[in-house]
C-alpha cells in the first residue's frame, strides 16, 4: 500500500512534467520582499552612494583612494515602504555634493531627494616645479601626492597622462593638476615642412611634405606631399605625421 502511494505520487509529478528541482527553485525564488522602515531609508541611500563612489574611484584609476560618505539630514518627514527601496543617482558630478533619489514604487509610493557628501582623497598628479604657460611637461615636472579631491572632478591619477602636455597658463609647484588646465601642445604648424612617415610591419617609408593645418599630437591635419597631392594625416610628433589612410597612400615623388 505504501509503495503504491509513492508510485501514484511520482506518477502525478510526471504527468504534470514538473521536475522536483524546479519545484524547489520556484519555492526558493519567491521570498517575501522585506519592508523598509522610515528610519532605515537614509542608510539605504548611504550604502548606494558608497557603492557609486567606489565604482567611480575604480573607473578613474585613483591611486590609494580613501573616502567617507554621509547623508545630509533633510527636513521632510520620511515614510516607511512596504518593500525594498531603490536608489537612483540624480547628480554625481562632484563627490562633495551629490544628489540621490530614494524611490518606493507601487501604490502609495513616494520619491525623496537626498543630498550626499563624500570626502575623497587619493594620490594625484601635482606640479613638482614651476612651469611657464606652454612649456611641455616632463617626468621631473610632475609627482604624485595625496590630496582631498572631493571638489575636483577632473584630477589626474596617472603622471604619464600629464607628460608631453603643456599648461594653458603658468603652473606653480605644488598645484594640483586638472585636465582643464592642460592642453596638448601644437607640434605641427601650418605652412611649415613636415616628415610623412608610413609604417607597415617592418617596412617604413618617409617623404617630405607641407602642413596645411596646425595640430597637436593625435590630431588630424591636411598635408601636401612632395607630389603635390593633399592627404589626410595624423600628427605623431614634432613636425612628423603619418597617413590617416593606409600606408600605401604614400608613393615616392615622380621625377
Amino acid at each position: 500500500m505504501f509503495n503504491r502511494c509513492i508510485v501514484t505520487g511520482l506518477g502525478g509529478m510526471l504527468l504534470f512534467s514538473i521536475p522536483f528541482s524546479a519545484v524547489l527553485s520556484a519555492t526558493q525564488a519567491t521570498p517575501a520582499t522585506p519592508a523598509t522602515p522610515a528610519e532605515q531609508v537614509p542608510a539605504v541611500v548611504e550604502a548606494a552612494a558608497r557603492q557609486h563612489v567606489q565604482r567611480w574611484a575604480a573607473g578613474a584609476g585613483l591611486v590609494e583612494p580613501t573616502f567617507a560618505v554621509s547623508v545630509v539630514p533633510g527636513t521632510r518627514a520620511l515614510a516607511a515602504c512596504g518593500h525594498a527601496v531603490t536608489v537612483e543617482p540624480a547628480d554625481t558630478r562632484l563627490p562633495s555634493r551629490m544628489r540621490f533619489v530614494a524611490v518606493c514604487s507601487g501604490a502609495g509610493g513616494w520619491r525623496y531627494d537626498f543630498i550626499v557628501r563624500a570626502q575623497v582623497s587619493a594620490r594625484i598628479a601635482i606640479m613638482a616645479n614651476d612651469a611657464a604657460a606652454g612649456k611641455i611637461l616632463q617626468d621631473e615636472d610632475v609627482l604624485l601626492e595625496r590630496h582631498d579631491i572631493s571638489g575636483i572632478g577632473d584630477s589626474i591619477a596617472d603622471v604619464q597622462e600629464v607628460v608631453g602636455q603643456s599648461g594653458k597658463r603658468a603652473l606653480r609647484a605644488g598645484e594640483v593638476l586638472r585636465a582643464a588646465l592642460l592642453a596638448a601642445p601644437t607640434v605641427v604648424k601650418r605652412g611649415e615642412p613636415v616628415r610623412i612617415v608610413a609604417r607597415h610591419e617592418q617596412i617604413e617609408v618617409s617623404m617630405a611634405g607641407e602642413a596645411l593645418d596646425s595640430g597637436a599630437r593625435g590630431s588630424a591635419v591636411r598635408v601636401r606631399n612632395a607630389n603635390g597631392v593633399v592627404i589626410r594625416a595624423r600628427v605623431t610628433g614634432a613636425a612628423t605625421v603619418e597617413p590617416a589612410d593606409r600606408p600605401a597612400s604614400i608613393s615616392p615623388p615622380s621625377e
